[in-house]
């Protein structure tokens, strides 16, 4: 994706949502990544779960983790891909993208750890990079088919009820 797209699905976020902290990643759901459509809200909760599952695995139980996040991540994104194919949803491309590419890269790390050629460190190296895309894609992509989602079924913008959160 390029940066004339991420500005653009920038700009569809609420004004009010929050952003990536941009220290670094954050390993722990909280209510600052709510997005206001529940049924993405509770799968994006979910990744949080089986990607630090991931992060904190040790190699016993490395192939495992990985391919419970596999499971997750199929079903996550193909349930947002049914949607954005399903509603016509104007910004589906790059996001199917994706998606497509994240799949490949766990297909690639679970293969290899399933042949040897890959360890501990790079399942850990996964998930390290798991969180730090994660925000962002949340953040541009999903925050827009949230908007969407929540237009087409409730017809208008999603509200979200946040604890309080201090930054």
């Amino acid at each position: 994706m390029n940066r004339n797209s991420e500005s653009h699905h920038a700009s569809v976020r609420d004004a009010q949502a929050p952003v990536s902290a941009g220290a670094g990643p954050s390993f722990v759901w909280s209510d600052a990544r709510l997005l206001g459509y529940s049924p993405m809200d509770e799968t994006h909760e979910e990744f949080y779960c089986v990607a630090f599952d991931l992060l904190t695995c040790t190699i016993d139980g490395a192939l495992d983790a990985l391919v419970a996040f596999e499971k997750h991540a199929i079903a996550h994104f193909d349930q947002e891909d049914e949607w954005m194919r399903g509603t016509e949803f104007p910004a589906r491309d790059c996001h199917i993208e994706e998606h497509s590419a994240v799949l490949a890269s766990v297909r690639q790390v679970r293969e290899g750890l399933e042949m040897g050629t890959f360890g501990l460190d790079t399942v850990h190296d996964l998930a390290m990079h798991l969180f730090s895309w994660f925000p962002g894609h949340a953040d541009y992509l999903d925050s827009a088919l949230a908007a969407w989602m929540t237009k087409r079924t409730h017809g208008g913008k999603p509200v979200v009820l946040r604890r309080s959160i201090r930054g």
